[in-house]
C-alpha cells in the first residue's frame, strides 16, 4: 500500500507541477490582475494538501525555475528566486499544518492561513538577502507591497478556492484523513 500512496502521490504532485507552469498562462491575459492572483501558488498548496509537505515543497522549489527554463518567465533573479523558496515554503507547511490539525473547516482555514503568512516571510527573507547581494535595496515598504498590498487578489482567491477543493476532494477521497 505504501507504495501505491508513493505512486499516487508523485502522480498528483507531477499533475500539480503541470497546473503550476500552465495556469500563469490563464492569468497572464489580464497583465494587471495575472500575477496579484498568483496562480502558481494554488497547486502547490493543494499538492500540500493532498500529497504532504515534503512532495509540495519539491513541486514549489522547481515550478517557477522550471517556468523560467520553458517559457523565460517569471523573470529568475529576483523573482523567480524567491518564488521557489516561497513556494516550497507553502508547499512544505500546508502539508504540516493540515496534518497537524484535526480535519475540521475551521483548521483547514488555519492551516491555509499559516501557510500563506509563513511563505510570504520566507519571501521577504530571501528579498532581502538577494537584494542585499545586488545593488537594490529592499525596504519595509517594499515587503509589504509585494507580499500584502499587490497581492490581496490572490489571497482572497486562495482562501475563497483552495478549502472548497479540499473539501470537494475529502468528499470524492483523493485525500484520505
Amino acid at each position: 500500500m505504501n507504495k501505491t500512496l508513493s505512486v499516487k502521490n508523485l502522480t498528483i504532485s507531477g499533475l500539480m507541477l503541470a497546473l503550476a507552469l500552465v495556469l500563469p498562462f490563464l492569468t497572464g491575459q489580464i497583465p494587471q490582475v495575472g500575477s496579484a492572483l498568483s496562480p502558481m501558488h494554488i497547486p502547490v498548496l493543494l499538492c500540500g494538501f493532498i500529497c504532504g509537505g515534503v512532495p509540495a515543497m519539491i513541486v514549489g522549489a522547481i515550478a517557477p525555475l522550471l517556468r523560467f527554463v520553458l517559457f523565460g518567465m517569471p523573470p529568475l533573479f529576483p523573482t523567480g528566486i524567491a518564488m521557489c523558496f516561497e513556494l516550497a515554503a507553502y508547499g512544505l507547511l500546508s502539508g504540516i499544518f493540515y496534518r497537524a490539525f484535526p480535519k475540521k473547516v475551521p483548521y483547514l482555514y488555519l492551516s491555509l492561513v499559516l501557510a500563506m503568512v509563513c511563505g510570504r516571510l520566507v519571501w521577504g527573507a530571501a528579498r532581502l538577502i538577494m537584494m542585499g547581494l545586488g545593488s537594490s535595496s529592499f525596504s519595509w515598504a517594499v515587503f509589504l507591497s509585494g507580499a500584502v498590498t499587490n497581492a490581496i487578489p490572490g489571497i482572497i482567491l486562495h482562501i475563497v478556492l483552495i478549502p472548497i477543493i479540499v473539501l470537494a476532494l475529502r468528499r470524492a477521497k483523493v485525500i484520505t484523513d
